[in-house]
């Protein structure tokens, strides 16, 4: 096998297709994990529930689905879900060397203790809360007149007459460690704020606000949650390094957990996933109405986190990652922006009211590409993305979002034309027309989007830090080598003498 280069990140990966083969004893499995101890329904459908907020795999979402439905399937519907349930690592002997949960932030517990303990008081606070955080350091700090409004070490500390005027018996030492105290505190309540604020945004670029409607509406129409369940979780798959595109997230598994739903299901919660023309139809003018606000309102906070983040020297012609770029929120927010823009745009064709985009049109946000898919691209005779050479020729859409460039429907259609794409085709202008209908196929093991045969394997070689562009741990150089050379990696990579 040639020598694969170290991506940073990956795109789609290839196709090895595995095949599909009928297990017995793992069917037996997942038969008899339905019938024994089988949990009751509420407590599937709360677990489901808690899939749309982390990173469950399909194949583990249509087991619950299997469960949750069970003696409601025709022999057909229960013979498809079976086939990706088979691959769950719920099943006998199964395992993902995968996380199934997004990165959560990290709170401030450990400076509450450390507030707590030289301060010497303590108050109700949760540590998880950015205000909460905020408000119980503005509580401690009345003991030295400290508010979280002034938290400059220089400008804003009592000098001497200050302090013995409030009648604080402190030395100027002490009085300065719990200001400084009170300033991490306080840094710590603003950074987990934006981190919290980068993880929603990051849920709903992959589910829609599927993740915040209540248990007590998602769990009343079992149908329409299994299939926000399973298509949200479709689209939560990590991207695969490889030259082709990503699957569609509608497979046909989605495809018939959705025609299980009728005119009596709740196609609001089902919306709240899958803005497209067929689910907005079953809406009220009202709740298309409300849909169109809260996809708005993602849009232009999600551009307004991007224009924070954006780098002036970044080449909007190629779009690469450059050394000291954060790729990954760019791109985490990019995928929010760019699923709010489809949103409104579905929301507003469901509405009748595009005209508007003849006034103000914002275009699409590309995401960093990692500079080896770049150069394996060119490498290969592929060139830049048509959609690139569009968003490159357009204003920043946050600057028009915010008035201070213009950038309409003839704009848009203009740039598309040049890059050589159909702007309505293209989802430019329009709703993107539905793709073709995927075919489900099992969710591949992935290290930094190359794709490994075994779990095990994939979790040695991440542990090594093998395709995450740094230097693999020498305690395991000859372990990691021995696996290449086993072809445990199973994707098609670029070589590194590749011109």
């Amino acid at each position: 096998m040639p020598e694969p280069s170290v991506p940073r990140q990956g795109g789609r990966a290839p196709s090895c297709r595995p095949t599909i083969r009928s297990n017995p004893a793992i069917n037996l499995a997942i038969m008899g994990t339905m019938s024994n101890g089988r949990k009751d329904l509420r407590e599937i459908m709360t677990e489901l529930h808690g899939s749309l907020d982390r990173r469950y795999r399909p194949e583990d979402v249509a087991v619950l689905v299997l469960r949750a439905l069970e003696g409601r399937l025709t022999r057909r519907e229960r013979v498809v879900l079976q086939r990706a349930a088979r691959h769950s690592s719920r099943g006998a002997g199964g395992f993902s060397s995968m996380s199934s949960d997004y990165a959560r932030p990290v709170g401030g517990a450990r400076q509450v203790a450390a507030a707590t303990r030289m301060f010497g008081q303590s108050g109700e606070v949760d540590p998880d809360d950015p205000e909460s955080l905020l408000e119980f350091a503005a509580t401690v700090g009345r003991s030295i007149e400290w508010v979280p409004s002034r938290t400059d070490f220089l400008a804003d500390r009592l000098n001497r007459e200050a302090r013995d005027a409030a009648g604080m018996d402190l030395s100027k030492r002490q009085y300065n460690r719990r200001f400084r105290m009170l300033r991490r505190l306080a840094a710590k309540a603003g950074t987990l704020a934006v981190e919290r604020d980068k993880r929603r945004l990051l849920i709903v670029g992959v589910t829609g606000f599927a993740a915040e409607v209540p248990l007590e509406r998602f769990a009343a129409d079992v149908d329409a949650a299994c299939f926000v369940a399973y298509y949200t979780a479709r689209r939560k798959l990590r991207r695969e390094f490889s030259l082709a595109g990503r699957d569609n997230p509608f497979d046909e598994i989605a495809a018939l957990l959705l025609d299980r739903c009728t005119s009596r299901s709740d196609w609001w919660l089902i919306a709240q996933a899958r803005t497209t023309p067929d689910v907005l139809a079953r809406l009220s003018e009202e709740e298309r109405g409300t849909l169109l606000g809260r996809w708005s309102s993602v849009l232009r906070h999600s551009a307004s986190m991007l224009r924070e983040r954006w780098r002036h020297d970044t080449d909007r012609e190629t779009m690469t990652v450059r050394r000291g770029d954060d790729s990954t929120t760019w791109n985490n927010l990019a995928v929010a922006y760019n699923a709010a823009r489809a949103g409104w745009l579905a929301c507003l064709s469901a509405m009748g009211a595009l005209e508007l985009l003849e006034a103000s049109c914002p275009g699409k946000i590309m995401r960093l590409m990692a500079a080896d898919l770049a150069a394996w691209h060119h490498a290969t005779g592929g060139g830049v993305d048509p959609n690139t050479k569009v968003w490159a020729a357009l204003p920043p859409p946050w600057e028009v979002l915010d008035g201070t460039a213009t950038s309409t429907r003839a704009d848009v259609e203009a740039a598309c034309r040049a890059a050589g794409l159909d702007p309505a085709a293209s989802g430019w202008t329009t709703p993107a027309p539905p793709r073709a209908t995927a075919v489900f196929r099992p969710t591949p093991e992935l290290v930094h989007g190359v794709t490994v045969a075994d779990p095990v394997w994939a979790a040695v070689l991440r542990r090594a830090g093998v395709f995450s562009g740094r230097q693999v741990k020498e305690d395991l150089v000859a372990e990691v080598e021995h696996g290449l050379r086993s072809g445990v990696v199973v994707s098609d990579l670029p070589v590194r003498d590749q011109p």
